[in-house]
């Protein structure tokens, strides 16, 4: 019984999901310059960033759980399953969010407080119905979906500086053929609950395909701006070039056959791209002399 309980509240948390997300943030604390690895701050901000994150999704299971009830990717999770009542979930968003906005105040600073409640508010409240309005509802949901690593920088330095936004723009502008590939792979599904997130109204098509092969293009130059700005190394530099290299080419195909397979490539190449872009960063991270 205990250990059922605990699992639907993994599953309203989508553990998995924030772990990843989670990661990004750390990623980002550890980038700031002078900044070394104190295993305390790093576990404190990664509870912080799983109370936080796993609140937002909450929220968006609460609100969309009549219409995960409909597809059949989400129709077992504990709300629209009926395992697990709504104030039940709203009490356990709740509960996470203030113990994660309490625990970034006072153990890092109030600005990385702020933007993590900007977050919880941004998908939970804006992105979720945003979904069934338009497609525009993608770019909506990369701002909090780029905000980790912003957060993560902010905990650190306190200040809302370059390296911050670089690593913003780098998860903002991923986020677009991540999701429209997702979105391919799964439109049967979002269409039966009337979720509008891919950007042609036709739905897959070259134009789609076209969109996602853009925005993976403009992740090259971008990708250079760590080691502009001296935050990385050339080495990183190199690394983050060919697997942008990479992330393109997978989009290019998708472009070329427009189908679910080139989307199912894409997606799972997305993954690869933000795991090696990060390590990589991190890795070769310019030492303060």
């Amino acid at each position: 019984m205990i250990a059922s309980k605990v699992k639907d509240y993994f599953q309203l948390m989508k553990f998995t999901l924030t772990f990843m997300v989670v990661f990004s943030s750390v990623v980002g604390y550890l980038l700031v310059p002078g900044v070394g690895f104190d295993i305390v701050k790093v576990l404190l901000l990664f509870i912080g960033g799983i109370l936080i994150t796993g609140s937002a999704n909450a929220i968006n299971q609460i609100m969309e759980r009549d219409t995960d009830a409909l597809m059949k990717r989400t129709a077992k999770r504990p709300l629209p399953d009926g395992r697990m009542k709504p104030f039940e979930a709203a009490l356990f968003a709740f509960v996470l969010g203030i113990a994660g906005l309490v625990l970034m105040a006072c153990v890092f600073n109030k600005e990385s407080a702020l933007l993590s409640f900007l977050s919880i508010v941004l998908y939970g409240f804006v992105y979720t119905p945003w979904k069934k309005w338009n497609s525009l509802a993608v770019l909506v949901g990369a701002i909090p979906g780029a905000l980790p690593p912003l957060i993560g920088w902010v905990a650190a330095a306190g200040t809302f500086s370059a390296g911050g936004w670089i690593l913003f723009a780098i998860q903002f502008l991923w986020q677009f053929p991540h999701f429209w590939a997702i979105a391919w792979v799964a439109y049967d599904d979002y269409q039966k609950a009337g979720f509008k997130l891919l950007p042609s109204g036709q739905g897959k098509n070259r134009f789609t395909a076209t969109q996602a092969l853009t925005y993976t293009i403009l992740l090259i130059p971008v990708g250079w701006l760590p080691y502009y700005f001296h935050l990385s190394g050339i080495i990183s530099a190199v690394i983050v070039l060919g697997i942008t290299l990479f992330f393109v080419y997978r989009a290019w195909q998708l472009y070329r056959f427009c189908d679910v397979a080139h989307a199912r490539r894409l997606m799972f190449g997305s993954y690869i791209y933000l795991t090696v872009v990060q390590l990589a960063l991190l890795a070769d991270k310019v030492k303060v002399v």
